[in-house]
């Protein structure tokens, strides 16, 4: 089984930056993709970015693109968002996911087998 533990949510006003980043533990996989989602209350579960397991494709929602970067390590079992110019209607619980083998990236939730808890990043005005 593989966990997946996300850090770096918090306060921030709007313009600033935080950097979230997911650490996965247990059964990791060798190979597959990650992503990030959030989720705001009353609201759908959104796609923010994905990442291949090398690291050099990468996809992003347009609500986000040129403000976030995904990227990864794989040798600390990690992956990381950048956030920056946030605006508070990017305020939400930020989910990272996981899912093993060689498909291509995708913003379906439901086609991610790993989960996180979630970190909450609120963005004031």
């Amino acid at each position: 089984q593989v966990q997946l533990v996300e850090f770096g949510g918090g306060l921030v006003q709007a313009g600033g930056s935080l950097r979230l980043s997911c650490v996965a533990s247990g059964r990791t996989f060798s190979s597959g993709s990650m992503g990030w989602f959030r989720q705001a209350p009353g609201k759908e579960r959104e796609f923010v970015a994905a990442i291949s397991w090398s690291g050099t494709r990468t996809y992003y929602a347009d609500s986000v693109k040129s403000r976030f970067t995904i990227s990864r390590d794989n040798a600390k079992n990690t992956m990381y968002l950048q956030m920056n110019s946030l605006r508070p209607d990017d305020t939400a619980l930020y989910y990272c996911a996981g899912r093993p083998g060689l498909a291509g990236l995708t913003a379906v939730p439901g086609e991610y087998n790993y989960w996180g808890q979630g970190t909450q990043v609120t963005v004031s005005s």
